[in-house]
C-alpha cells in the first residue's frame, strides 16, 4: 500500500539520503565490518550533507527542519544498508541532539553543536550500567560536589558510539537520598583526565557498531558541563525516551522490509525440485503473510511518527511501536533466513547478518518486556 505521510520535500530528501548511502556507506561496508566501527570520514560526509543537524537550530550549524519525518527518512535509508549503521547515526542525530538543543545553555550550544552537526564531534549517551539494564533509576555511577564542579566515578556499558565519541551524555547519581529524583546529566568530553574506554564489545551482531564500556575514575567535571537541571536527569531522560523509541521503530521496520524484499527476489531465482522456491504454496502463503505484516506495521509506525511530529505521541504509544516493530522485525528476518535455506546461515549472506543485527532490538531502548509492563500499567493492570 502507498504511504501517504510524505510530500515532495521528503521524497527529494530521501533521494539525497539514498545517494549518500550508496556513495559513502555501501562501498565501505566490508571495511566497517572489519574495523568494527564507522570511520570519521563517513561522519564528516554525513555532516557535510546536513544529515546530522536535522533537530539543531541554524545558528548552531543545523537545519532545524521542525519535521520529524525527515529524521524518519534518513533513518530508513541508512537502515536499508545496515541496522548497525542506523543505530550509530541515530544515537547521534536523533537521540543525543534533543538533549543538547533542549537542555543546553547558550554557551554549551555554541561550544558543542557546530561540530556535532559537522560530524567533527560524535555523540553517545551513557545510561546503561553493568548491573542496571533497563532500570535507569538504579544508577550506581556517582557525581560528588567539588569546588567548581563535580567528581564522577563509575562505569557504563553497551554504549553505542562509545569507542569514538567526543561527547558522552552521562547520567550519574548526585543525591543518593532522592532515588530517581537525585540523578543529573553531565557531558563528558574526549581527553578529560579520568575518562577511559574499555574494549570494543564482542557482540553477536551489529559488528559495525563501535560499542564499548566507559569508565570514570575521579573524573572532574566543571559546572559548565552539567546538562539540564540538577537532580532532574531522570525526568530529562524520560521526557526524551519517546523519540528514541519511535526512532527505533522506524529503523526496525525499514530494516525488516528491505531484507524481506531482497528475500522475495532470492526465492524467485532459487530452484528446488524443478521450480522456484517461492512458488511452493507454503512459501507463497508465508511471504504473503510477511508482506502484509510489515505493511500493517509500517502504517502503525507512520502514524506514530505523525503523532510525535505533532507532539501528541504518549510514552505508552511509543512503547507499543517499539516492542511491536522489534517483534515483527525478528519474526520476518527469521523467516527470511529459513527461506534462504543453508545459505541463510552463512555470514557472507546479508540475510544472516541482518538476522543477527535485529536480535538486540528486542532488548535495547527498554526491553520488550519493560514496554509491555508500561502498556499494562496504563491499562490499569
Amino acid at each position: 500500500m502507498d504511504r501517504v505521510i510524505f510530500n515532495e520535500d521528503h521524497h527529494a530528501f530521501r533521494a539525497s539520503a539514498k545517494e549518500y548511502c550508496d556513495r559513502s556507506l555501501v562501498p565501505r561496508m566490508e571495511q566497517f565490518l572489519e574495523e568494527k566501527t564507522i570511520d570519521r570520514a563517513a561522519w564528516l560526509e554525513a555532516g557535510k550533507q546536513g544529515f546530522l543537524g536535522l533537530d539543531v537550530p541554524e545558528e548552531y550549524g543545523g537545519s532545524s527542519v521542525g519535521d520529524y519525518r525527515f529524521n524518519q527518512v534518513f533513518a530508513e535509508e541508512v537502515s536499508k544498508v545496515s541496522a548497525s549503521l542506523s543505530s550509530c547515526f541515530g544515537i547521534h542525530y536523533d537521540c543525543a541532539a534533543p538533549y543538547f538543543v533542549d537542555l543546553g545553555t547558550e554557551e554549551q550550544k555554541q561550544r558543542w553543536l557546530p561540530k556535532f552537526c559537522s560530524g567533527e564531534y560524535v555523540a553517545a549517551i551513557g545510561m546503561t550500567e553493568p548491573s542496571g539494564g533497563s532500570d535507569l533509576a538504579a544508577l550506581k555511577t556517582t557525581a560528588k560536589k567539588a569546588d567548581g564542579g563535580w567528581v564522577l566515578n563509575g562505569s557504563k556499558t553497551f554504549i553505542t558510539n562509545g569507542d569514538m565519541a567526543d561527547l558522552v551524555i552521562v547520567a550519574a547519581r548526585t543525591d543518593p537520598s532522592k532515588g530517581a529524583k537525585g540523578i543529573t546529566l553531565f557531558v563528558v568530553e574526549e581527553g578529560m583526565e579520568g575518562f577511559a574506554r574499555g574494549r570494543k564489545l564482542d557482540k553477536v551482531g551489529q559488528t559495525e557498531s563501535g560499542t564499548s564500556e566507559l569508565f570514570f575514575e575521579d573524573l572532574f567535571i566543571a559546572d559548565d558541563n552539567v546538562l539540564g537541571e540538577l537532580d532532574r536527569g531522570f525526568i530529562h531522560m524520560m521526557e526524551r525516551l519517546a523519540q528514541e523509541r519511535i526512532g527505533a521503530a522506524v529503523s526496525n521496520i525499514a530494516h525488516a522490509t528491505q531484507i524481506l524484499h531482497e528475500t522475495i527476489e532470492y526465492v524467485k531465482q532459487r530452484k528446488a525440485f524443478g521450480q522456484s522456491v517461492g512458488s511452493f504454496q507454503y512459501n507463497k502463503f508465508l511471504i504473503a503473510e510477511l508482506v502484509t505484516k510489515v505493511e500493517v506495521t509500517q502504517a502503525y509506525v507512520d502514524n506514530g511518527v505523525v503523532a510525535h511530529d505533532e507532539d501528541r505521541l504518549s510514552a505508552v504509544d511509543a512503547a507499543k511501536t517499539k516492542w511491536w516493530s522489534a517483534h515483527v522485525q525478528n519474526e520476518v528476518l527469521d523467516a527470511c533466513v529459513q527461506l534462504h535455506g543453508g545459505y541463510g546461515y552463512m555470514n557472507e549472506y546479508r540475510v544472516a547478518r541482518a538476522w543477527r543485527d535485529a536480535r538486540v532490538t528486542k532488548i535495547w531502548a527498554g526491553s520488550n518486556e519493560i514496554m509491555k509492563e508500561l502498556i499494562g500499567r496504563d491499562l490499569g493492570l
